[in-house]
C-alpha cells in the first residue's frame, strides 16, 4: 500500500486472516475505527504547556554510568548520584513554570530502554539497538549513518522481571506537587526486535510477538495507575517514519504492510492505554530525534486520520518545529474530544525561538483546532538517548521557560 492513501481511507480494508485474528484477539472496542471516544468520558488534564520527556544528562552524571560500567563505583553511590539527577530536572522545569513534567528520563539509556533493561527474552543489545539508522542534520552536526546490529532479536518469551518505570514514578511523585508524568514506548516500536529467523523459536509471528509487548506495557501502566498516575504517554516515533520509502520498507519488510501498521499498530497502542481510569494519555509522534539530527521528512495527512480518530490517547503530542512536519492542515482530522499538543520549539538548536511567531504559528493552527484545545511543548526530547542533542543547559532551560511564557500569553 502507498501509506499517502492512508488518509483518504474511510474505513480500514480487511487485509487477511492476520488481519482478523489480531483484531479478534485483542479487546474489540479498541480497534481504531471503533469505540475510541468511550475512553475519554474521563476529565483530562488540560495543560497548555507540556514537556516530551527527556532532558539533557549532566556530564557528571554521563561519568559515573561510565565507572558503573567499569565497576569502580558501587550501584548504592550511582543511584544517590542517578537521583540528584532527576532532583535537578525537576528544579530546573519548576523553575521554568511547568506544571507537567517528567524525570528528564535520567535513569534511562533511551527514552525506549526501560522495557529491555526490565523485560527477559529480547536477547543481547546495546544501545545501537535504539541508534540505528541514516541520520540527517543542519550543517553543524552533518549527517550519520548506524548500521542496525546484525544479532538483534528476541530470543525467548518476554518476562517482566521488574517494573520498567514504578522507580521514575514513585521518587517524581516525591519530589514534586505538580503534575509527574511518565512516559513509555509504544507497542509497534519493538517490531525493531523482531527477527524472522531467530525469534520464531520464542514466537510463531510478529503479531503474538507484539501482542506479548503490549500486555507487559499494559501491565505497567495498571501498576502505574495503582501508585496514582494520571499522566502517561506512549513514544510512537515509527508512524510517521512509514512516510518516507526507506524506513517504511523496514517496517514492512519486519511482516505487515504500511496499512497493517497503521491500524493493527494503534489497535496494539489502544490495548495499552484503553479503560484506565483517572489517567490521561499522550502519543507522541516525531520524525526522529538524536544527536540533534532527524530520519525522515513529511506532513502528517497520509497518517493523521487512522491515528487521530483512532487512538485511545487524550493529548496529541506532534513535532511541529520545521518545515519537515508540513501544515497544520491535517489536525482538521483531530476530533473534539482530545487536545494538540503542536511541538514549535525545536530541541535539536540552540538558538531561542521568536515568541512573536510562535504565537502567530498557535493562531494559525487554530483554524483547525480550537485555541483551548491546543497546548505548547519543545518538539520531542533534548536527550532521547544519553548522547543527547547538541545545546547546553542553559539553552535548554530558556527553551523551557519560552514553552510556559507564550503559553501564559495566550491562554493565561
Amino acid at each position: 500500500m502507498n501509506v499517502r492513501e492512508a488518509g483518504q481511507r474511510q474505513e480500514p480494508a480487511d487485509v487477511g486472516g492476520r488481519h482478523a485474528l489480531l483484531l479478534e484477539r485483542l479487546d474489540t472496542s479498541c480497534h481504531p475505527w471503533r469505540g475510541a471516544r468511550e475512553y475519554r468520558q474521563q476529565d483530562m488534564i488540560t495543560a497548555h504547556a507540556d514537556v516530551v520527556g527527556s532532558l539533557l544528562r549532566p556530564p557528571w552524571l554521563l561519568a559515573a554510568q561510565e565507572r558503573l560500567r567499569a565497576g569502580e563505583i558501587a550501584r548504592p553511590a550511582y543511584k544517590s548520584i542517578e537521583d540528584r539527577a532527576v532532583d535537578e530536572a525537576v528544579a530546573q522545569q519548576e523553575e521554568a513554570g511547568l506544571t507537567v513534567l517528567t524525570d528528564g528520563e535520567m535513569r534511562r539509556l533511551s527514552f525506549q530502554s526501560q522495557m529491555v533493561q526490565a523485560v527477559e527474552g529480547f536477547g543481547e543489545w546495546d544501545l545501537d539497538a535504539f541508534l540505528w539508522g541514516d541520520w540527517h542534520g543542519h550543517e553543524e552536526v552533518g549527517d550519520s549513518r548506524r548500521e542496525r546490529p546484525k544479532d538483534l532479536g528476541v530470543v525467548a518469551p518476554l518476562r517482566r522481571h521488574r517494573s520498567l518505570s514504578a522507580e521514575e514514578f514513585v521518587y517524581l511523585r516525591a519530589r514534586t506537587k505538580r503534575t509527574p508524568k511518565i512516559t513509555l514506548p509504544s507497542p509497534g516500536l519493538f517490531a525493531n526486535f523482531w527477527s524472522p529467523k531467530r525469534s520464531r523459536d520464542a514466537y510463531a509471528s510478529l503479531e503474538t510477538f507484539l501482542e506479548d509487548v503490549a500486555r507487559i506495557l499494559r501491565e505497567e501502566v495498571e501498576e502505574l495507575a495503582e501508585y496514582g498516575a494520571s499522566y502517561i504517554q506512549l513514544d510512537a516515533p515509527h508512524y510517521p517514519l512509514l512516510l518516507e520509502p526507506k524506513t517504511r520498507a523496514f517496517y514492512e519488510g519486519q511482516g505487515w504492510s504500511a496499512e497493517e501498521w497503521l491500524d493493527l499498530g494503534v489497535a496494539l497502542d489502544n490495548q495499552v492505554m484503553a479503560g484506565i481510569e483517572g489517567v490521561t494519555f499522550g502519543l507522541h509522534l516525531c520524525r526522529g530525534n538524536q544527536a540533534s539530527r532527524w530520519l525522515v521528512s513529511g506532513d502528517y495527512g497520509p497518517i493523521a486520520k487512522p491515528i487521530f480518530q483512532g487512538t485511545a490517547a487524550h493529548r496529541l503530542l506532534l513535532e511541529y518545529d520545521d518545515v519537515r512536519s508540513g501544515g497544520f492542515e491535517p489536525l482538521r482530522h483531530v476530533p473534539d474530544d482530545r487536545m494538540v499538543v503542536l511541538g514549535l520549539i525545536t530541541t535539536k538548536r540552540g538558538e531561542l525561538e521568536n515568541a512573536d511567531e510562535l504565537v502567530a504559528r498557535i493562531e494559525e493552527a487554530s483554524r483547525y483546532v480550537d485555541r483551548e484545545r491546543l497546548a505548547l511543548s519543545p518538539q520531542c526530547g533534548f536527550g532521547t538517548s544519553v548522547i543527547g542533542n547538541k545545546l547546553t543547559q542553559g539553552q535548554q532551560a530558556a527553551k523551557l521557560r519560552l514553552v510556559c511564557e507564550v503559553a501564559e500569553r495566550i491562554w493565561g
